[in-house]
C-alpha cells in the first residue's frame, strides 16, 4: 500500500508494518464500542482493539499485530490489544 495516511502511528510502527508485510492478517469487524474494534481474522482467531478507527461491524480490515495497527481502506491507525 503505497502512502496509507496515518492515524496516531508512530514512526517505529510504520518501520515495522513496512519491513514485514506478510505478518498482515485479513479480518472483519464484527462488533464495534467506543474505543475499541473486535476483528475476526479470517485464518482463525480474533483480536479486540483499543483504537481511534471506528469501522463498521462486517467492514473488512487488515491488522498487523506486530506493529500494533489496522488498515481500513487506505489509512493506517494505531490499535494496541487490550489485554
Amino acid at each position: 500500500m503505497p502512502n496509507p495516511t496515518r492515524i496516531d502511528v508512530l514512526p517505529i510502527q510504520e518501520a515495522v508494518a513496512t519491513a514485514s508485510p506478510s505478518a498482515w492478517r485479513d479480518g472483519l469487524v464484527v462488533s464495534r464500542e467506543p474505543g475499541t474494534i473486535t476483528v475476526a481474522h479470517l485464518d482463525g482467531g480474533a483480536s479486540t482493539l483499543t483504537t481511534r478507527a471506528a469501522p463498521d461491524p462486517g467492514e473488512p480490515v487488515a491488522v498487523h499485530p506486530v506493529a500494533e495497527l489496522v488498515a481500513i481502506g487506505g489509512v493506517w491507525y494505531a490499535a494496541r490489544p487490550v489485554r
